[in-house]
């Protein structure tokens, strides 16, 4: 979902104001690695971000360490109609919940997008690049629009700002969930027209699509994906949840009559989840763990997926309410985080502005 829009991308340019040639970009678009996500503040999220994004950025900070950019995307859940306090208890949570999972603003850099204008500022720019044409045909915005007579322009253009995100940190890969391999697309054709008609700025970015995990179901609807928002309470996992609020889900998970542990999505939807949320937690193949529950019914596999997420999830829990308790903490961590991300940031707005013709000061 446009929720977790970003898992994490690989930016190859050191960042300065001044221009360089296309031969100094080639040069040095092997020389680093840089890491960037971006996460929507809706609401409390749940095990499918966890498996689908949270844990590739810590995964990614410890391979790429200061070097790696998370991001919470406030400006994006203003797209639809919200409530203002709702939002920014949200971002709090949003923010929180990615340090109680792992990052740690010492060793990556962890901000919120409001914070950082330059995010604005350059979807402005790439708003007179991209074409009406190419948002209105953006599958996204069909479903989200479809049976409303009025929308705001901000869900319409918000693909520009996704972009905008992107290319700010100079990525050029872009690990997201599948339903978002159109939006990398878009900001491919976008950041190549700027090169073309301004001067070479953006490398093109490359989706990545994890393979595994990324798509977590409902637990009483498995056709459906979990969901912070359309999810009943059964429905889903919070990462605050308790642990015998976890183990009450999943004892209720909807499963069939059958009594065989099989990985079948079409057949077998409820089962296969299990499996699916399994293999997630505990980093065991699917076919292994079809061999492991041979004969053994579904209330063992309920209770071992309950277990897993327990272990995982309760260290998180706590971690979460401690940081909640000390909202002063969390907003000097935020401004930490947008100082060091504008360090990257504003050169590359600059240069982007005076390929553009516009008279920087």
């Amino acid at each position: 979902s446009a929720t977790d829009f970003f898992s994490a991308m690989t930016s190859v340019f050191p960042i300065r104001a001044t221009h360089a040639t296309s031969k100094d970009r080639a040069l040095r678009s092997v020389a680093m690695t840089r890491v960037f996500s971006g996460i929507q503040p809706t609401g409390q999220k749940h095990i499918g971000n966890y498996l689908g994004a949270i844990r590739h950025y810590v995964r990614d900070q410890e391979r790429f360490g200061g070097e790696s950019i998370f991001c919470v995307v406030d400006l994006h859940s203003m797209t639809q109609p919200h409530e203002p306090d709702v939002l920014r208890e949200n971002t709090f949570g949003t923010f929180a919940i990615l340090m109680a999972a792992g990052l740690d603003p010492d060793r990556c850099i962890l901000f919120v997008q409001s914070h950082v204008r330059e995010h604005s500022e350059l979807a402005w720019l790439l708003n007179c690049v991209a074409t009406i044409g190419e948002l209105s045909r953006m599958t996204q915005f069909k479903d989200k629009s479809a049976g409303r007579e009025s929308v705001s322009v901000g869900l319409f253009d918000y693909p520009v700002l996704q972009a905008a995100d992107i290319v700010l940190y100079r990525a050029n890969q872009v690990p997201v969930g599948d339903d978002q391999r159109q939006h990398i697309e878009l900001t491919r054709d976008i950041a190549g027209r700027f090169n073309q008609r301004f001067g070479d700025c953006f490398p093109l970015p490359e989706p990545s699509i994890a393979a595994s995990a990324a798509r977590i179901k409902d637990l009483q609807e498995p056709s459906r994906m979990m969901s912070t928002s359309r999810s009943t309470d059964d429905g889903k996992v919070l990462m605050v949840d308790d642990a015998a609020a976890i183990r009450k889900k999943l004892k209720r998970a909807v499963t069939d009559s059958d009594s065989e542990v099989r990985y079948d999505p079409e057949s077998k939807p409820g089962v296969s989840n299990l499996l699916e949320i399994l293999h997630g937690y505990a980093d065991v193949g699917i076919a292994e763990l079809e061999q492991r529950y041979a004969g053994a019914g579904y209330g063992q596999l309920k209770g071992d997926v309950a277990e897993a997420i327990v272990a995982t999830n309760e260290p998180i829990r706590e971690r979460y309410l401690e940081l909640m308790r000390d909202r002063d903490a969390l907003a000097a961590a935020m401004a930490r985080g947008a100082e060091r991300a504008r360090v990257i940031a504003a050169p590359v707005v600059a240069e982007a502005k005076a390929l553009m013709g516009l008279v920087t000061g």
